[in-house]
């Protein structure tokens, strides 16, 4: 006689098994086993925004791609390597100073010598909650020394809420480290 071994059911009741209990209990290890393998693995993956958020309810959360905690350096690492190479890629984790109130297009984070870095998204793909000043993040990313021309540094006076007379009197870029996040991740404030 000749086995089918396309189907495992065919195949079980095909086989010289003697008895029906015999039959039905390797039909139900074999089921078993089936639901077993479908099981999840236990990995669990971020879960992450691309949307505009403006103000949020749960600021804490991923937004861009998918950061993780690993690899993190602190903002003084992130200026010296800059100050010395005039580039850094990689996390830098810090606490969100300002933020953009429009849409949450960018924000600032404190560096340990009294100045701010302007952070914005890659491709102006993802924002921030409008609300997340204050919290601890994690951006992973490529900041670089560049100079702000004039025109940008008003709009980013405007978007803070800035007057009329406080973003005329802005006549001359700036030399500033900034950054562009690829991912961010906020934490909770503790």
């Amino acid at each position: 006689m000749a086995l089918d071994w396309s189907n495992p059911l065919v195949l079980l009741c095909q086989l010289p098994i003697r008895t029906m209990k015999m039959k039905a209990k390797i039909l139900i290890l074999a089921l078993v086993a089936g639901l077993a393998a479908c099981q999840k693995t236990g990995i669990v993956s971020q879960k992450t925004t691309y949307e505009l958020v403006g103000e949020a309810k749960s600021v804490p959360g991923n937004y861009g791609d998918v950061v993780k905690e690993a690899g993190v350096v602190t903002p003084a690492i992130l200026l010296q390597k800059v100050e010395s190479s005039g580039t850094f890629t990689g996390k830098v984790s810090g606490q969100i100073k300002e933020v953009c109130t429009n849409k949450g297009c960018w924000f600032a984070m404190e560096l340990p010598n009294g100045s701010s870095m302007r952070v914005t998204f890659k491709d102006y793909g993802f924002f921030i909650p409008t609300n997340s000043q204050g919290f601890p993040i994690t951006i992973e990313g490529v900041a670089t020394l560049t100079e702000t021309d004039v025109e940008t540094l008003r709009h980013y006076a405007e978007d803070k809420g800035k007057s009329k007379e406080e973003v005329e009197a802005i006549t001359s870029p700036k030399k500033e480290i900034t950054f562009e996040a690829s991912g961010a991740l906020i934490k909770s404030k503790s």
